[in-house]
């Protein structure tokens, strides 16, 4: 029998997927009696809320109840960290889409139409907004103190430096868009119990915030979820409002209540990725290695503090991405604006803290008229410690870079030098389309910030039968998590995969867990799971050992069976043997991540048990009369270690790298800047990549390197790292935008902001064209283009 690890195996779900008979909560059949809530949203962006007109929600058709902050029976708080995030708005309104008021009816349209009445039934008055993160900063708002994190003396090194540059990068938000939205299911049970169905990505603190918003113990409160039509971190924190309130408005009703809201209503009340603006300064010399670096985020937080804490940490410890920093002074900043509170987002602030240093080695490049990849190459972390440049700003060693090995192979294969080459002739005889190229390389940690938030459990149970049933505080959201549990679990036992089943992840089995965030599903559950699943084999080894008077090296469970010396029994036999010999035929497993530690006040420690890495070739082709862009070609390498399943890995890669595309040139939020009122809320007015948007070109491979760390069998996480591998795409627009000034300086390109619309292209373009060649005043890199070292910015 072939080993169940290491196999590209379809995912467990993907039969139900394509058939349309996996259920999500909405597909779950509606108890008897189910009644339906929808939310009223705050019409203004801050004010003072004076009054609800109930009377004339309770007149409209089907009404049944509406509740209020006041109604609330606990605590009316669902902050993951802080209690600054009211369920219901409680005395101040303090973002346009806040919720108010739940309506609960018999229907889900009647109770839509009745909560769309908040622009009459509501009474706020107006006080003043903060709309910026710029804003918040010059006034001193934030939702949490300002952090740092330094080493060395940057300023002095910026200042002796042969080279200086400055600029501000400013990076964009991005919603999550998952394809199923926020939506919880209520169902009161006997004893002021209550069982959740909940789009979640943390059941167990779900768990937690209904008990404490019901006034119960977690033990009364269950949660549920099968499996999510998508996350990427909006369900990790957020679908706490949505969960406590149908958990109120059924206990107090005494009937199941079910609330899903629609996209826009999801995009007004629910945060996304925060943005971020950055102003940085770097000293570096005439090879282009960076001697100092200072820096300044500024994030915008939204009205709580949700996560923004730990995002903007890992946003700090990421902004060094692949490079050495000697000299390092940077500070974060989560600025307190009043709009939706942003929350966590598929790699959790490190895409943001990367993008940074790749902005400056870009911009350090074209002022030094190099490659950026010969820049980006003389900063790379040493491939051994001894060689001095292997410590992080953050204190923690990196021991295992592979990224020189990886991206020298990348480039030999995508034939970079060779394309390079091509596309600088045919820029120079194209007038209107310019084509542009970039290699980007990633460095990622892998674990949560939070050490003891690393820490996962589960359960196996061997049936009589020979069959397998896991259940595991991790959650599917099509990441292909149960499958590779299932793969681990298998492998454990020494059965095929078709014996193994995992549940729906359930607080009632597997208690306290971790949210499936971080990248950590695999190596936390899997670890866990193979823990439980080794302890049941082991019983059953040593009883049949003792049984047939053999030593335990001579019993092995392999190929769906026992083998006992030159005997033989299936595993159906082994099973059903060790049951009538009294043995224990379930157990449950624990893991928890070792090494970690970390100092939030001196912004040191060791908070990574390893780095993923990979790198990535895009090329890109740019209409200088539109500023409309086609990424056409891209070429990824990226680092799993020892795959549990190629095939999972390689969607994984392939779908981080388009969400991140999309990210860089696309999916643009807006808010009015009057009214606070956020204008990009639905499909109609926010874009994210379709099918049309890929590269015409689009080829990944796996590096296959072993991890060395002791992972499950030595994997490594692939959730988050590769969408930075997106960067490419940024990088190679900047370089095509270059391309249009030969003569003259490139700041209109280092300027270049997240995204990069058509829009910002185009008007990147008219800047560019409006200079001066007179103002040109360094070197051409070759093949492309010339930069101004004074006004060059990220």
């Amino acid at each position: 029998m072939q080993s169940p690890v290491g196999r590209p195996l379809p995912h467990e779900s993907a039969h139900l997927h394509v058939t349309g008979r996996a259920t999500y909560v909405d597909d779950i059949p509606e108890v008897a009696g189910t009644l339906h809530a929808a939310l009223g949203l705050s019409p203004a962006a801050h004010g003072r809320l004076v009054g609800i007109d109930r009377a004339q929600l309770l007149a409209q058709p089907g009404v049944l109840a509406v509740l209020t902050a006041a109604d609330i029976p606990g605590a009316n708080q669902c902050g993951p960290i802080l209690p600054d995030d009211p369920i219901l708005a409680d005395g101040t309104v303090h973002y346009l889409g806040q919720p108010v008021y739940a309506v609960v009816a018999h229907d889900r349209r009647l109770a839509l139409r009745a909560a769309a009445l908040a622009s009459q039934v509501v009474t706020v008055e107006p006080l003043a907004a903060v709309l910026t993160a710029r804003q918040a900063h010059q006034l001193g708002h934030y939702v949490v103190p300002p952090m740092a994190m330094r080493r060395g003396d940057a300023a002095s090194a910026i200042e002796a430096a042969p080279h200086r540059l400055s600029g501000t990068q400013v990076i964009g938000g991005q919603e999550q868009f998952y394809l199923e939205g926020q939506i919880s299911y209520a169902l009161p049970q006997e004893d002021r119990g209550l069982k959740l169905h909940c789009s979640t990505q943390h059941p167990s603190e779900m768990q937690h915030l209904v008990a404490h918003a019901l006034g119960v113990g977690s033990h009364r409160v269950q949660v549920e979820c099968r499996r999510m039509g998508g996350g990427f971190g909006g369900k990790e924190s957020q679908s706490a409002l949505f969960a406590c309130v149908a958990a109120v408005a059924a206990q107090r009703l005494g009937r199941p209540v079910k609330l899903r809201v629609d996209r826009d209503d999801d995009f007004m009340v629910t945060g996304r990725r925060h943005p971020f603006e950055v102003d940085w300064e770097v000293g570096f010399d005439a090879e282009g290695r960076l001697l100092g670096a200072r820096a300044q985020f500024i994030s915008n937080a939204g009205f709580s503090a949700d996560l923004s804490a730990p995002v903007m940490t890992r946003a700090l410890c990421h902004f060094d991405n692949a490079y050495y920093l000697p000299n390092v002074d940077i500070q974060g900043f989560c600025a307190r604006t009043n709009t939706q509170s942003n929350t966590a987002f598929r790699g959790f602030g490190g895409p943001q803290g990367a993008l940074v240093i790749e902005s400056i080695m870009d911009a350090m490049a074209r002022h030094l008229g190099r490659d950026p990849l010969q820049v980006r190459s003389v900063n790379l972390y040493a491939t051994t410690p001894e060689d001095g440049r292997s410590t992080t700003p953050y204190g923690q060693v990196v021991e295992d870079n592979i990224l020189p090995d990886l991206m020298a192979d990348l480039s030999g294969a995508s034939d970079y030098a060779k394309r390079r080459s091509e596309i600088a002739a045919f820029n120079a005889h194209s007038p209107l389309v310019k084509r542009g190229l970039a290699l980007t390389p990633v460095k990622f940690g892998i674990s949560f910030n939070l050490a003891h938030l690393n820490q996962a459990g589960a359960l196996v149970h061997v049936y009589t039968d020979g069959t397998v049933l896991v259940n595991h505080g991790g959650t599917e959201m099509g990441q292909g998590l149960n499958t590779k549990v299932a793969q681990v679990v298998a492998q454990e036992l020494g059965v095929s995969l078709h014996r193994v089943r995992v549940t729906a992840t359930d607080t009632h089995k597997v208690a306290n867990t971790s949210a499936t965030a971080a990248s950590t599903g695999s190596d936390l559950n899997g670890k866990a799971a193979q823990d439980a699943a080794a302890t049941v084999a082991q019983r059953l080894v040593r009883f049949w050992a003792q049984r047939e008077g053999l030593a335990p090296e001579q019993v092995r469970l392999i190929d769906d069976g026992l083998a006992l010396g030159q005997r033989r029994l299936s595993f159906e036999e082994a099973v059903a043997g060790a049951y009538v010999g009294r043995v224990q035929l379930w157990s449950d497993g624990f893991y928890s991540t070792p090494g970690l530690h970390w100092d939030r006040q001196t912004m040191t420690g060791k908070p990574f048990y390893y780095y993923a890495y990979g790198a990535a070739v895009s090329e890109v082709m740019l209409d200088t009369l539109t500023g409309e862009s086609r990424v056409v070609a891209v070429d990824i390498l990226h680092d799993v270690g020892s795959s549990l399943n190629p095939a999972l890995d390689i969607g994984q890669i392939e779908g981080g790298f388009i969400q991140g595309m999309g990210w860089m040139t696309m999916e643009e939020l807006w808010w009015h800047p009057q009214t606070g009122r956020l204008m990009t809320h639905a499909p109609s007015t926010y874009k994210i990549p379709c099918a049309n948007d890929a590269p015409t070109r689009f080829r990944v491979r796996l590096f296959g390197r072993p991890n060395a760390a002791e992972s499950i069998h030595r994997s490594k996480a692939v959730g988050e790292p590769p969408l930075l591998l997106s960067f490419s795409v940024l990088m190679a627009l900047r370089d095509a935008l270059a391309a249009c000034a030969p003569d003259g300086p490139s700041a209109a390109a280092m300027r270049l902001p997240v995204p990069a619309t058509p829009e910002t292209l185009l008007s990147a373009l008219q800047e560019l064209r409006q200079v001066p060649r007179a103002a040109a005043s360094s070197p051409a890199m070759p093949g492309s283009t010339r930069t101004d070292a004074s006004a060059a910015s990220a």
